[in-house]
C-alpha cells in the first residue's frame, strides 16, 4: 500500500519533495495532536452506535487509537505525510488493514474533520489563555490594595494632569483585562460549536448522528448548515481579535513600566530577574522584557491582519488558503501567554517609589483643577472664568519658579486682578489646601473616582469579581475533563457491543 493513501486513485504520480514540504501542514499541526483523536474517537464511537460499522471494527479502531495517542508525535509524523489527520489514519490502517483501519473515515471529510479539530484545540487554549490572565487580575489586585494611599500624577498626553493614587491608576489596567477576559468568555460560546458531519460540505447520505458526536466532544451545539461549518473561520478571527485587544492593554503596561524605570521617572525598580544589562555599559538596567512585551503585541497585530488578509474574499466552502491561518493562530495564542506570565512576573516584583511619585505629582500643577473648583464653590464664578485665572497664575508661577506649594493666597488675588478685575480673597490656608494632592485625591469620592475610600470599596467588589471569574474558569476546566471522561464511557459501551455481538447474532 502507499505511504499517501489520498493518491492511490485520481492522482498516480508521487508528489516531489518540495510540494510534499510546500502543502505539508505538519508543523502547525502538532497542536491538534491531542484534539484529533479526541475527534477521530468520537467520530468512531458514533459510527458504531449508529450501526454504519461493526462493534468489534469500532473497538479495533478506538484501541489503535488509544495507542496512537501514546505515541511521540515525531514518531508518528515520520515520513511524508500531509497532515496530522493522514497520518493518523494511515497508522490506525498500517496496523489494522484497511478492511478495518479503511473503514474510520466512513462518513466524514478532513474538510470537518479539520473544523473540528481546531475549534477543540482553540477552545482549550482559550482556557489556558484565562487561566494565565486571572493570575495577572490576582497580582494587580494585591498590589492595587497595597498602594491604596500611594500619590502619583495622572497623565494626559504624558503630561501632568491630576493627582491620582496608584492603587487607582493599577486598578485601571485591571478593569481593562476583565474585559478582555469576559472577550475571550465570550469567544468561548462561538468557537464551542461542533461542525462534525458536514463532511466536505453537504453532510453524508449515511445514518450518522450529529448531536451524538457534539455530546461526546463537549460541545454546546452544532454549526448547523454544512456548507458554512466547513468554510467558516471566524471563530480563529474572533479569538485573534480578542488576544489582539488583550496584547494592546499588556503592552500599555509595558510602556508605563519602561517609562517609569527610567532614570527621568525613578517611579518603579523594576525585578533584576526581568531586567538585562548592556555589554559595554556596566551601570545599565535594562527593561527588556517590557520592551518585548510592547513589540510582541505588534507580531499578535501582524498574525491578526494576515489572518483576516487571507480569509478575505474566499468563495465557499473550503480553501487550501485556510491552511496558512492556523501557525499565526498558534503563534498568537503562544506568545500572549508568555505575555501574561512575563508581565505578571514583574508586576509582582516591581518595587514602586512611593516617595518619588508623591513629589512629582507635587511639583507638577497637577492640582490646578481643585483650585479652580474652589473658586467655583467659594465665589461662584463661571468655571471657564476660573480656569482662565488659575492658568494665568501657573504661568506665573512657573515664571518666577514656583513651586505649587509656594503659592500663597496674595499672588492668586495680583494675577486675578489683571486677568479678571478683582481680588479673590482666599485664604493662605485655602489656597494650599486645594493645591495639596493628598487633599485633591481625599475629596474625589465620587463612584469610580481616586479617593483611597473611593478605591478601596472599588477592590473590595473586584474581589467579588475576581471569584466569578475563578468559578468560570473552574468551570471551564471541568468541562475539558468530563469530555475524556465521556469518551472513555463511551468506549466502554462500544466493548461491551463487541463481546454482547456473537450473542445477539445467534
Amino acid at each position: 500500500m502507499s505511504r499517501d493513501i489520498l493518491r492511490r486513485g485520481r492522482l498516480k504520480c508521487v508528489k516531489p519533495p518540495e510540494v510534499d514540504a510546500y502543502t505539508s501542514s505538519l508543523e502547525a499541526d502538532r497542536w491538534l495532536f491531542k484534539s484529533d483523536i479526541m475527534v477521530d474517537k468520537a467520530h468512531v464511537i458514533m459510527l458504531t452506535e449508529q450501526g454504519v460499522i461493526k462493534p468489534e471494527e469500532g473497538l479495533a479502531i478506538l484501541k489503535t487509537l488509544e495507542e496512537i495517542e501514546r505515541l511521540n508525535y515525531e514518531e508518528l509524523v515520520k515520513g511524508s505525510f500531509e497532515d496530522i489527520h493522514v497520518a493518523i489514519e494511515s497508522k490506525v490502517i498500517e496496523v489494522l488493514g484497511e478492511s478495518v483501519g479503511g473503514k474510520m473515515h466512513t462518513a466524514r471529510s478532513r474538510n470537518d474533520e479539520v473544523a473540528t479539530c481546531l475549534r477543540l484545540t482553540v477552545r482549550s487554549q482559550i482556557v489556558e489563555i484565562l487561566k494565565e490572565l486571572l493570575n495577572l487580575l490576582r497580582v494587580l489586585h494585591v498590589r492595587s490594595l497595597e498602594e491604596l494611599n500611594t500619590i502619583m500624577p495622572g497623565y494626559t498626553h504624558t503630561q501632568h494632569a491630576q493627582p491620582v493614587t496608584l492603587a487607582h491608576h493599577l486598578t485601571a489596567h485591571f478593569d481593562a483585562l476583565t474585559r478582555d477576559f469576559e472577550r475571550l468568555l465570550d469567544a468561548y460560546k462561538r468557537v464551542n460549536r461542533s461542525p462534525l458531519g458536514a463532511c466536505a460540505l453537504a453532510t453524508t447520505g449515511f445514518p450518522i448522528n450529529r448531536f451524538r458526536t457534539a455530546e461526546l466532544l463537549g460541545f454546546d451545539g452544532l454549526v448547523e448548515n454544512s456548507m458554512d461549518a466547513v468554510s467558516s473561520r471566524d471563530f480563529i478571527l474572533e479569538t485573534l481579535s480578542s488576544i489582539a485587544i488583550l496584547a494592546t492593554n499588556l503592552s500599555r503596561i509595558a510602556e508605563e513600566l519602561v517609562l517609569w524605570s527610567s532614570s527621568e521617572f525613578k517611579f518603579v525598580e523594576l525585578p533584576d530577574e526581568y531586567s538585562s544589562t548592556s555589554s559595554i555599559m556596566p551601570q545599565k538596567k535594562n527593561p527588556d522584557t517590557m520592551e518585548l512585551t510592547r513589540a510582541k503585541a505588534g507580531r499578535i497585530y501582524g498574525n491578526l491582519m494576515g489572518a483576516l488578509t487571507m480569509l478575505k474574499a474566499l468563495p465557499l466552502t473550503y480553501n487550501r488558503d485556510m491552511q496558512e491561518v492556523t501557525p499565526r493562530l498558534w503563534d498568537s495564542i503562544e506568545t500572549v501567554k508568555y505575555m501574561l506570565k512575563i508581565v505578571s512576573g514583574v508586576m509582582e516584583k516591581a518595587i514602586f517609589n512611593r516617595e518619588v511619585m508623591r513629589k512629582s505629582a507635587l511639583e507638577g500643577f497637577s492640582t490646578a483643577t481643585e483650585l479652580a473648583d474652589l473658586l467655583v464653590r467659594k465665589r461662584g464664578l463661571a468655571f471657564r472664568t476660573a480656569h482662565m485665572i488659575v492658568g494665568a497664575l501657573v504661568l506665573e508661577a512657573l515664571k518666577r519658579g514656583l513651586k505649587p506649594d509656594e503659592i500663597n493666597s496674595r499672588l492668586l488675588d495680583e494675577v486675578s486682578m489683571k486677568v479678571y478685575g478683582k481680588p479673590l480673597g482666599l485664604t493662605d490656608e485655602e489656597v494650599k489646601s486645594a493645591l495639596d494632592p493628598e487633599k485633591f485625591v481625599d475629596v474625589r469620592r465620587v463612584i469610580g473616582g481616586p479617593s483611597p475610600s473611593t478605591v478601596k470599596k472599588a477592590l473590595e467588589y473586584r474581589e467579588k469579581t475576581l471569584k466569578i471569574l475563578e468559578d468560570e474558569v473552574k468551570r471551564l476546566e471541568d468541562r475539558e475533563a468530563k469530555v475524556e471522561k465521556t469518551l472513555k464511557n463511551a468506549i466502554e459501551i462500544v466493548r461491551k457491543m463487541a463481546m454482547d455481538r456473537p450473542r445477539n447474532d445467534s
